[in-house]
């Protein structure tokens, strides 16, 4: 069975076609700064095939264009050797978990755009899309909620009235599939299930979940993806007033504060650089006083919750950094485990700076590991893809 795994972040789309028996991956890539004209693309597949290229890229329906064009010929000789196509998608009203992608579906999904407007759209685009393409082809989806369906009340509720937790107004999470590798592989590396572990989901969007013998029992990101720790273009946790204040008293309209809290915030707001880490660290580096401080500030945010969680789990036995900026910025790393001496947390500076994926980086006395690893929510989507296509029911 071959599976093509699509995954559409709000500025990202990565990809894998993977040959079930044994999860070979037959083929793998990923456009960063979609919806730029400079998104940079890079695929690689078994038979040695390179590409690596910047391009303009609207929207992610190009970037399918793009990949589809990469995989057909070169990998496969055509979409009829694909026997699903699986999709990491994010929320849907009443539905979790792993589903095939109907209308009624989709139709979920649409009646939650205004929560999850960076991510649901162009899931369901995607989606579309690819039916035209193969209307013959399963195409099933594992919700970024799933992972997270078994918070305790005391972690998924807010303090508005109950009512509106009746209502489905509460703590979902987000980022499912990341959270549920990264817990995984460190099981797999420390030889142990019962870890108090904190994973830190880091890219242009983030979260942190605390994880306990497998289970998420508490995660940053709740009703909607835009709170938590700062994201590239999303404010994350701000004082709620806020949004009111800036109407009432800057003037501004309820689109003009979604606007600057959903597109103008986070690390482009606070640097006033990009909303790309790799430039702001860039920009630190060269003496830009604001670039410094977001760096700061959202390394900050994530200390401040790792904390938090080991307070929530009653200890700590480790700590996972993941995605974009988790697996590739030392400094985020360095910074946001300053100062857990106290939990137990003492970092190797030298290991930190030079380790790749995947690693442990922290020191050889440290009572709690830190690892770097390479999440793969693609291989998470495709097991969960071929179980329901073995057993819709289960």
């Amino acid at each position: 069975m071959n599976i093509l795994v699509c995954n559409v972040g709000s500025t990202s789309l990565k990809y894998q076609l993977i040959a079930m028996e044994g999860e070979t991956v037959l083929a793998k890539g990923k456009m960063e700064r979609v919806g730029t004209d400079r998104a940079e693309y890079s695929h690689e597949d078994a038979k040695g095939g390179r590409i690596r290229e910047e391009l303009p890229l609207r929207d992610h329906g190009q970037g399918i264009e793009r990949m589809l064009r990469a995989l057909i010929g070169p990998v496969v000789p055509s979409l009829d050797s694909v026997d699903c196509v699986g999709f990491k998608v994010v929320l849907a009203k009443d539905i979790t978990g792993v589903q095939e992608l109907t209308e009624e579906v989709l139709a979920a999904m649409e009646a939650m755009n205004g929560i999850a407007p960076a991510h649901n759209p162009p899931y369901i685009a995607a989606v579309r899309q690819f039916r035209r393409i193969v209307p013959s082809v399963p195409l099933i989806g594992s919700f970024e909620t799933g992972f997270h369906r078994n918070l305790p009340p005391k972690a998924y509720l807010y303090s508005i009235p109950k009512d509106y937790a009746r209502r489905g107004v509460r703590r979902y999470g987000y980022h499912g599939a990341s959270h549920e590798y990264l817990s995984g592989r460190v099981a797999e590396l420390t030889g142990r299930r019962d870890l108090k572990l904190v994973t830190c989901h880091l890219g242009g969007s983030g979260s942190l979940a605390a994880v306990d013998a497998g289970v998420s029992i508490d995660t940053t990101l709740g009703f909607s993806l835009q709170c938590g720790i700062m994201h590239n273009n999303r404010c994350g946790d701000i004082d709620p007033y806020l949004p009111v204040y800036l109407q009432e008293t800057e003037g501004m309209t309820l689109e003009e504060v979604k606007t600057l809290l959903t597109k103008k915030s986070g690390l482009l707001g606070l640097s006033g650089v990009s909303n790309d880490l790799r430039d702001i660290e860039a920009a630190a580096e060269a003496g830009n006083p604001d670039a410094r401080e977001c760096v700061e500030t959202y390394a900050y945010y994530i200390r401040k919750q790792i904390g938090a969680y080991a307070a929530a789990m009653g200890g700590l036995d480790a700590v996972a950094f993941g995605g974009g900026i988790g697996e590739n910025s030392a400094r985020v790393r360095e910074l946001s485990t300053e100062g857990l001496g106290f939990l137990g947390l003492d970092l190797d500076r030298e290991r930190n700076r030079t380790a790749r994926c995947d690693a442990e980086i922290s020191s050889a006395t440290s009572r709690v590991k830190a690892f770097i690893l390479a999440t793969n929510e693609e291989i998470v989507v495709a097991r969960k893809a071929r179980d329901f296509l073995s057993d819709p029911g289960a």
